[in-house]
């Protein structure tokens, strides 16, 4: 499962459209009360399965796609900075909707929404759970029957994450393109001369170190299948579309399946090094690191779904959560939006 135009930029994958996702390394969350939202401790690294045709299992040759290596219970979320012109993004976990709870479809639905808008949606931590609330995105191995596509279907056939974009039709494109160029001339005739300073260069992310070469003769094999269940809750919107269905193409750009590896594994197949483990949670908040809230009082959120609702938690299959837990203080949980300003009797 791949798609025409999807590519890899460093550790950002790219699909047709402009829609940019980063896989980020992140804190794992207990698994009860709810929380505020976990820093980015870095990318994941991606790989394309069509580089590694001697070591990678046929199966996943044969759906094509990306891989990237998570430790278990490790958790990440998608980040979608980057992604400029809208686009609806379907994300699935094991071939189920992590929107919506349904499953996998080649088209948008409404009723529930299958999709997040971008760049409306900045990230996405879960599967939309709860009112304002994700459960966060944890790694887990297929199986035992903890994933989200274990859960919901019955079966672990698929794993890893997929995700399929669908741009604007091309009338509304235009009307979009013209509203921005509109909106680009009025912000500079506002902007005195000399505001925007000198632009400063992007770092630019070192290139992949060169990849060790499997051993001559190494044959493929069935690599331990890898899927995302969840864990904790955190406070979260996944907007609701405002936008007329009609808007959409009816046809997605492209579509890309995401295989997720274990150390072990990665290191087998791509002669590489896997990410260090994920940091101490409760060492990070002692050492008075950032946790952070994100506010937003336009937001129109999703209603949970039934189906994403009753997904129980990884460690309700593989046993209690050991890793030390300690509340961040109220002055290291950093707004990202500003709050709104309570009004009064005048």
């Amino acid at each position: 499962m791949s798609g025409d135009g999807v590519r890899i930029d460093g550790n950002t994958l790219r699909l047709p459209g402009g829609v940019a996702v980063r896989f980020v390394r992140t804190l794992r969350l207990p698994e009860t009360g709810t929380h505020p939202l976990p820093p980015g401790l870095g990318e994941f690294p991606l790989r394309r399965v069509s580089d590694y045709p001697d070591t990678v299992p046929e199966a996943w040759r044969a759906r094509g796609g990306v891989m990237l290596p998570m430790y278990l219970r490790e958790a990440m979320w998608l980040s979608f900075a980057g992604t400029v012109e809208p686009a609806a993004l379907q994300v699935g976990v094991g071939k189920v909707c992590a929107v919506s709870g349904k499953p996998w479809s080649n088209r948008l639905t409404r009723k529930p929404q299958n999709y997040v808008v971008l760049p409306r949606q900045p990230w996405l931590d879960g599967i939309n759970s709860g009112k304002g609330t994700v459960r966060q995105f944890v790694a887990v191995p297929l199986g035992l029957g903890a994933t989200v596509e274990g859960q919901v279907t019955g079966e672990e056939v698929w794993g890893g994450v997929q995700l399929q974009t669908f741009p604007l039709g091309a009338k509304a494109l235009a009307r979009w393109r013209e509203e921005e160029r509109l909106r680009a001339e009025r912000a500079r005739a506002l902007t005195p001369p000399g505001a925007y300073g000198v632009a400063m260069p992007m770092a630019m992310a070192p290139p992949p170190a060169p990849a060790a070469m499997p051993a001559p003769g190494a044959a493929p094999r069935s690599a331990p299948a890898m899927g995302l269940g969840v864990g904790g809750s955190m406070r979260q919107e996944v907007y609701k579309d405002d936008r007329p269905a009609t808007d959409w193409a009816e046809e997605p750009a492209g579509r890309v399946f995401v295989h997720l590896v274990t150390p072990p594994e990665w290191r087998r197949i791509t002669g590489e090094e896997p990410p260090p483990s994920p940091v101490d949670r409760a060492a990070y908040t002692r050492a008075g690191l950032p946790w952070f809230d994100y506010y937003d009082d336009q937001a129109q959120d999703l209603a949970p779904t039934d189906t994403l609702e009753g997904v129980k938690p990884v460690g309700d299959w593989i046993g209690d959560d050991h890793e030390p837990w300690q509340q961040p203080a109220p002055g290291q949980v950093k707004p990202l939006k500003g709050k709104p300003v309570e009004d009064g009797d005048w």
